[in-house]
């Protein structure tokens, strides 16, 4: 893979100690890279080695931070807050399968600004470095079509590529720029009295993106959402002008105090910028405490009781014409005589008298059914099969299989679904609905909504409240501290195990929300399938969400992607469209990038699909469809007796109002039950054809399921499976 090393340059590097006046001249290189210092941290160094081991190694002038090969989250975590990223490739392979995984991890995050280079390269023979030349840039044309590779051999080269980080635009991530961050340099951790295992976490680093306001709240990367109480002003221990000392025994000499000097002073000059105050600070509350008793209603009085019972009879009065000396009671039992006659209904009457027909080929088309229902499973070979089945795990290959099963039968009938015979069709889709048209049937966004609604929080305008926060970041001064001040924050209430995740080697990361960001919510994600993964994912199967700065786990619900005020259910996450994932999760204000992994049952974190968030919105209406399918038995002009759809008679009355359509087009409905055994007369828009199918369509809301989880556990190194975990699998 590329070497990916990050190295986090707060100040310019301290100068070697020498008399005044006789400072060695700068070369251009290195005076754009001091005149030029970012407000965030800028990775450079490219002479240095690769780190294999976790952890970090500090100079007098930069940090260096280095993670193990393949470590994701880390490699995420620096690519979030660098200002620029030094790819170090391979002379000979350019990167291997985990360093491609990893490109296409940045690029779904979002990419800041980046440099190519090439080390080792002139230690091949002159013949080989041509070849190696161009099969790099073919290689690298795959990933970066317009950057150019620089060398990274000698000296002069280390400097054109200093000059080109000094000198290149900078590219900006949205999800940051209108949030302050920050990179931990130090931390500290002070227990609290009552408990040793939370206290208050000392975080000291540069300030960047926007001020950093004591009020707000901080999201740590990886550890979840803390208050802060105060933020000190340290001195700053990698400054832009070192403080000159003058020395006592030679006047002539002069030189300047070091970074760990200034970090002994510390102490000494600590300023507080400002303490957290309680009536403005951002609460924690996160869900919404439910009143059980919110939507009770009081019992009507009997005025009430009477003003609806007269309502209700002026309703249910009908004019009828009836015969002279009729009682009311009569004329009840009186049907109109324009009821249910019409031109369908009468040319039935007359087919009733006539014998029924059977066709001889509806019994040839179902046999040509059950044949083509028939499945072959060809499993490709191994030329080692002792070794092959050591690495096979049955019982997770039986139930990938049954997946793959699923998902193959999905797309040749999609949401069909097979009348149960041991429960009543209008017991088991009772909460099911027929609708005239799915895209212009009017539904309720607020009918029926789970209890786990009353936990969650919504605007009553997201885009004008997203475009008002936004605003007042642009125009507003915000009182805090200043972007590039190096500041230490108090932040309270952190567990001990934030401290310890650090000393072993993570870099530490904080992110101040904005506004309600806290707060639960409904979020909505436009994704797209990975081309790498190919394994079936289903709804609600629980995945890992890179969402902006933020890291969780849920179980989604994914739709179709589209303008209308209801979206269609989709049971798996499907390769040749755009879908939207619906899950419960902290709000958080687009634009930012969204990453879906699986974890596997080895502990790797697989790269399933990537997109971005497309709006905090509860009220998007994500509609989970049902197709019950049956047969024409009879078939006349425009009536036929279908069955195998229902199989009771009181099925068949449960369901009369809903329309019926075939694939072949036609439309229709059902006219009445014929027997006890849920066959039905039906009445169709044409003729229909004996290999047709008659569907009806049931409808139902879905809400996804509340398994938000902050906690995420470390990814295994990703390797690339050279064993599928699945045979490959031929449905006909």
């Amino acid at each position: 893979m590329p070497r990916l090393n990050s190295y986090l340059r707060p100040g310019p590097s301290v100068k070697a100690l020498r008399p005044p006046g006789t400072e060695k001249p700068q070369q251009e290189g290195e005076k754009g890279a001091q005149q030029s210092r970012p407000e965030a941290s800028r990775q450079s160094d490219p002479e240095a080695e690769e780190g294999r081991g976790s952890g970090r190694e500090e100079t007098p002038g930069q940090q260096r931070w280095s993670s193990s090969s393949g470590d994701l989250h880390t490699v995420l975590d620096f690519a979030k807050v660098a200002d620029t990223i030094l790819f170090l490739l391979d002379p000979l392979e350019g990167w291997d399968s985990t360093g491609d995984y990893c490109l296409s991890c940045l690029f779904a995050q979002g990419l800041p600004t980046y440099t190519l280079a090439i080390q080792g390269i002139s230690g091949l023979p002159p013949k080989k470095q041509i070849e190696a030349r161009k099969k790099l840039s073919k290689v690298v044309e795959k990933r970066f079509p317009d950057d150019k590779l620089l060398l990274l051999d000698t000296q002069q080269e280390a400097r054109m590529l200093l000059r080109q980080l000094a000198n290149q635009k900078q590219r900006h991530l949205a999800f940051r720029d209108r949030r302050a961050y920050l990179f931990a340099h130090d931390a500290d951790f002070v227990p609290n009295e009552e408990n040793n295992f939370v206290g208050t976490l000392k975080i000291s680093g540069y300030v960047r993106g926007q001020a950093m306001n004591v009020n707000s709240l901080l999201h740590i990367i990886g550890h979840g959402d803390f208050q802060m109480k105060q933020i000190d002003a340290p001195v700053d221990p990698f400054p832009l002008n070192p403080r000159v000392i003058k020395s006592q025994k030679d006047p002539g000499m002069a030189m300047e105090i070091c970074a760990m000097d200034a970090v002994a002073d510390m102490e000494e000059d600590l300023k507080v910028l400002m303490k957290a105050d309680p009536s403005r600070q951002e609460s924690l509350q996160t869900e919404v405490i439910p009143d059980p008793m919110e939507g009770e209603q009081t019992w009507p009085t009997e005025e009430e009781l009477s003003e609806a019972n007269d309502f209700l009879k002026e309703r249910s009065k009908v004019v009828k014409k009836v015969p002279k000396g009729t009682s009311s009671y009569q004329a009840e039992w009186i049907l109109d005589e324009d009821s249910e006659s019409g031109g369908e209904g009468d040319e039935y009457d007359d087919i009733e008298h006539e014998d029924f027909m059977e066709e001889d080929s509806q019994d040839e088309s179902s046999e040509e059914e059950e044949e083509e229902e028939c499945e072959t499973m060809t499993i490709g070979e191994s030329v080692r099969d002792d070794l092959y089945d050591e690495k096979v795990d049955e019982e997770a290959e039986e139930k990938m299989l049954e997946k793959y099963k699923q998902e193959r039968l999905e797309e040749m009938f999609p949401d069909e679904v097979d009348t149960p015979r041991d429960v009543a069709a209008r017991i088991r889709f009772q909460k099911y609905r027929g609708l005239k048209s799915f895209r212009t049937s009017p539904w309720d966004p607020k009918e029926n909504l789970p209890q786990d609604y009353a936990r969650i929080f919504q605007f009553q305008n997201f885009i004008n409240t997203r475009k008002r926060i936004f605003k007042e970041i642009k125009e507003k001064e915000v009182e805090g501290a200043e972007v590039g001040w190096y500041v230490t924050l108090h932040v309270s209430e952190v567990p001990v195990s934030v401290v310890e995740y650090f000393k072993r080697g993570a870099p530490l990361i904080g992110f101040s929300l904005l506004p309600h960001e806290q707060k639960m919510s409904v979020l909505n994600m436009v994704v797209s399938r990975h081309p790498g993964n190919t394994e079936p994912v289903k709804a609600k199967e629980e995945l890992i969400f890179h969402c902006g700065f933020r890291r969780f786990r849920a179980s989604p619900l994914f739709s179709q992607h589209t303008a209308a005020d209801k979206h269609k259910f989709q049971r798996f996450l499907t390769a040749d469209m755009a879908l939207v994932v619906t899950v419960y999760a902290p709000i958080t204000f687009p634009p930012a990038s969204v990453l879906l992994f699986k974890q596997n049952s080895n502990g790797m974190h697989s790269l399933i699909a990537t997109g971005h968030l497309l709006s905090v919105d509860p009220d998007r209406m994500v509609i989970k469809r049902v197709v019950l399918s049956g047969h024409p038995f009879k078939i006349f002009t425009k009536m036929a007796v279908v069955r195998y759809m229902f199989f009771s008679r009181e099925d068949v009355l449960w369901f009369k109002p809903v329309e019926l359509r075939t694939k072949w087009g036609r439309r229709g409905h059902i006219k009445e039950p014929l027997g006890t055994h849920g066959h039905m007369k039906c009445s169709f828009d044409g003729k229909l054809k004996s290999q047709d199918t008659v569907l009806m369509n049931l409808y139902k809301r879905v809400f996804p399921k509340w398994t938000y989880d902050p906690y995420i556990p470390e990814p295994v190194p990703w390797v690339k499976s050279e064993v599928s975990a699945v045979p490959e699998v031929d449905m006909q």
